[in-house]
């Protein structure tokens, strides 16, 4: 009892519960009335919590690490094609 809803939150099933398979990072909400506010404030702590931010940032470095390794590919000289203007 108490909280947003009172005897609503008994009535009706609006609790919103998600996670995110890759990281683990679950969020739950059901003090709103409704399944839509339930299920944003379900998202945010989702995306707030530990385990979804260290997924966020091991993906963001492998992200980095594929394209400073695409680069390095693209710049080598067997890559490049060079051209001379008249001058």
């Amino acid at each position: 009892s108490g909280g947003k809803g009172g005897q609503n939150q008994n009535k009706r099933d609006t609790g919103v519960r998600v996670k995110h398979g890759p990281s683990g990072a679950v969020g739950e909400s059901r003090e709103h009335r409704t399944q839509l506010g339930n299920k944003r404030a379900a998202f945010r702590r989702m995306g707030e919590s530990d385990a979804f931010q260290k997924w966020v940032r091991v993906e963001h470095a492998k992200a980095i690490g594929a394209l400073d390794r695409a680069v390095e590919e693209a710049m080598k000289p067997e890559n490049l094609e060079v051209e001379y203007g008249e001058g």
